[in-house]
């Protein structure tokens, strides 16, 4: 079932050791049921970098509870996926976006789009001008690219599923002259 349009997701940025013990259960049960379940990847979904991470949730404020239908997670470094480019093509300089998901029912509703122009919001305000990056699905090569994502080298199977890395670069800052 789709869910209102013109709902205005409630978002929370924390870092893992601030979120709850509720906060992390929805999370982490959000990203199986879609990486884990739906997209058929029996792989590990804790890798060890939850911790490291700041991350986003976004709430439904209109579901009772405050539903968790989004999250998204930041990582300050070269961090990348078995088989990216990203690590050598990127300097330690960079933020990686990564574990983006939108709850099945919450798609199509410009649910993702929200999520990253707060994460990219994040990043400019918290970091300065940054360069971005991150592997999408392939698919998704052209969402991304909308926010100013390029890809960087070739596609690659990660967890069976075709993926680009992309990255944004840093906006220009004015030079003193």
């Amino acid at each position: 079932m789709r869910r209102n349009v013109t709902m205005i997701p409630h978002f929370l940025w924390a870092e893992f050791d601030r979120l709850t013990g509720r906060q992390v259960h929805d999370l982490l049960r959000l990203r199986q049921d879609v990486f884990v379940v739906e997209q058929n990847c029996p792989f590990p979904e804790i890798d060890g970098r939850d911790p490291a991470a700041e991350h986003l949730l976004a709430f439904d404020p209109t579901r009772k509870g405050g539903a968790l239908v989004g999250t998204l997670r930041l990582l300050d470094g070269a961090v990348a996926p078995h088989g990216s480019s990203l690590a050598t093509l990127l300097s330690d300089a960079a933020t990686t976006i990564g574990r983006i998901v939108v709850a099945p029912e919450y798609r199509g509703v410009k649910l993702g789009g929200l999520l990253l122009t707060e994460a990219i919001r994040q990043v400019e305000t918290t970091r300065g001008p940054h360069i971005m990056q991150l592997s999408a699905q392939a698919h998704l090569e052209g969402f991304y690219a909308r926010f100013g994502f390029g890809a960087v080298g070739e596609e690659y199977l990660e967890d069976n599923i075709r993926h680009i890395d992309m990255r944004r670069p840093a906006p220009a800052t004015e030079s003193a002259a």
